[in-house]
């Protein structure tokens, strides 16, 4: 018993023995982070493979509805945009239906005078001639212009 005892209790005993479950410590402990490395990067796949999954499932859907909702968008403009141009053409009708108004149009753009007024028009000669492009035309009546243009446009 005593040889036994000694050769159970040598130091060089215990550390060969200390090295030995070392060893088998760390050996189950890296068997044990590749299994669950191994699980996580099988899990990471799969998580992966969905998400990606999903995201092509939902691209398309997604792209629509951004579309949609820019043409909605594009319609509601055009909508205030007519509702404005309405309230305009509605102001402008009430405004045709008083005489003043249309007389006052009359005066600005047509020209016209009220019996017992004198109306008159200034030409600047300079304007005149700038407008004519120096030429003659102006002596003659409008449609005798219009007509040399037509003809001169058919001869070309």
């Amino acid at each position: 018993m005593a040889a036994k005892d000694r050769d159970r209790f040598s130091t060089a005993t215990r550390l060969r023995l200390l090295g030995e479950q070392t060893a088998a410590r760390v050996y189950r402990s890296q068997n044990r982070r590749q299994a669950r490395r191994s699980r996580l990067t099988g899990r990471a796949a799969f998580l992966a493979l969905v998400v990606c999954s999903l995201v092509v499932a939902l691209a398309y859907p997604m792209r629509q509805y951004v579309s949609q909702r820019d043409e909605i968008a594009d319609q509601e403009r055009l909508a205030r945009e007519a509702q404005a141009r309405t309230e305009e053409l509605r102001d402008e009708k009430a405004r045709l239906q008083d005489d003043a108004y249309i007389r006052r149009l009359a005066r600005e753009h047509l020209h016209y005078v009220l019996p017992g007024e004198t109306g008159y028009t200034v030409v600047d000669p300079d304007a005149a001639k700038a407008r004519s492009g120096g030429s003659q035309e102006t002596d003659r009546p409008w449609h005798s212009n219009l007509w040399d243009g037509v003809d001169s446009a058919d001869r070309n």
